[in-house]
């Protein structure tokens, strides 16, 4: 199997095999509770609709396949469950808070969340920079750089081409910022049945997408007093075990797993005890899926600031198409512009002569006379 494929099996096989749980997103894999969350999101959020022309505001099929996984390849979006799984700042964990007597501070929360917006922010800034390369220094797409002819191999250590690595990049961008609206707060509302505590934390039944979640922003965003995500440890349950005694735990707040349309976004059956209060889940999808059409907007927006907008263009069309040379590659008008030169200047000595020729032919028909 490829290694992608060895993962992911490992990854069902610690799931299966363990009694406690071990999810810690929107899901990855199509098993154990998870559902591919995370790319039928992305797909929701960018990829081309079916019959609709591929445009720079939404990924082309082969395109969205490597952003977005398909089967057993994780995909850009994905990659944060293979190699960063136990980092919270990849998944905005552990910035928990309830405004009572609670083992931390506001102050603490708060640099636990603000962790993961500089990690995301250096993820965007990662693929910003890798974007450069599929350029040429002439301003043109790089053939190389940009070719799919065979599907970026995620992982095995020697994938250079510059869209493989600018979109597993920005996938992880993505990642990040879809758990942000599963795993905190920010778009749920509490059981009402149930009193206000670190197993029922407050919701703030807020929209996508998020002002925390600005990258562009070089300055701290302003969070909500309420702001909570869940604290993580490998044995996640209510109440709190380890590290996670007396907080608001991932268990707790999580609204990872349900079925989402790759198409339109709706949800159905979700698993997870906060997700199945009221419509959590569906807004958590909701505010993750405009989330993602921001990142997207505002990663084009770094695009032209570094590089400028022409280059910019060619950049996101190279990322979002499957055969960018032919369907973006920039004219080279300095050819152009020359001919267009060479052929008035031809014009101009053509009329010139012809000029030449009558006013002598006068001359001579005068003088004959």
């Amino acid at each position: 199997m490829r290694r992608t494929e060895v993962l992911a099996a490992l990854v069902v096989v610690l799931l299966l095999g363990s009694p406690v749980p071990l999810a810690s997103a929107f899901g990855t894999i199509d098993s154990a509770g998870q559902h591919r969350e995370h790319e039928r999101i992305t797909r929701a959020s960018l990829a081309c609709a079916a019959g609709a022309p591929v445009g720079d505001d939404c990924f082309a099929a082969k395109s969205m396949d490597f952003l977005a996984g398909h089967d057993r390849e994780f995909g850009g979006v994905g990659a944060p469950d293979s190699d960063e799984i136990s980092d919270p700042r990849a998944h905005c964990d552990n910035a928990d808070y309830l405004n009572v007597d609670y083992p931390r501070t506001r102050d603490q929360s708060t640099a636990a969340l603000l962790e993961c917006v500089d990690h995301l922010r250096s993820r965007q800034a990662e693929a910003v920079l890798a974007a450069g390369a599929l350029l040429d220094q002439q301003g043109q797409l790089a053939p190389a750089e940009v070719t799919f002819d065979a599907e970026c191999r995620q992982f095995d250590g020697t994938e250079k081409r510059a869209k493989c690595v600018t979109l597993e990049t920005f996938g992880r961008v993505l990642h990040g910022s879809q758990d942000f609206y599963a795993h905190s707060n920010w778009a749920d509302e509490a059981d009402p049945g149930r009193p206000i505590g670190a197993g029922n934390p407050p919701g703030l039944n807020l929209p996508g997408p998020s002002s925390v979640l600005d990258l562009r922003s070089d300055t701290a965003p302003a969070l909500p007093t309420g702001l909570s995500t869940g604290c993580y440890v490998l044995r996640d349950e209510v109440p709190g075990v380890g590290e996670c005694t007396g907080r608001i735990t991932h268990a707790a707040l999580n609204k990872d797993n349900g079925l989402v349309d790759p198409a339109s976004g709706a949800t159905a059956d979700p698993s997870t005890p906060r997700g199945m209060v009221k419509d959590n889940f569906a807004k958590a999808v909701t505010g993750a899926i405009e989330e993602t059409r921001r990142q997207w907007r505002d990663f084009g927006a770094e695009l032209t600031a570094t590089y400028g907008e022409s280059n910019a263009a060619l950049m996101t069309c190279a990322l979002s198409h499957d055969d960018p040379v032919a369907d973006c590659a920039g004219t080279d008008w300095a050819p152009v512009v020359l001919g267009i030169v060479l052929a008035v200047a031809f014009l101009l000595v053509a009329l010139a002569g012809v000029a030449l020729v009558r006013s002598r032919r006068r001359r001579r028909t005068a003088a004959l006379e």
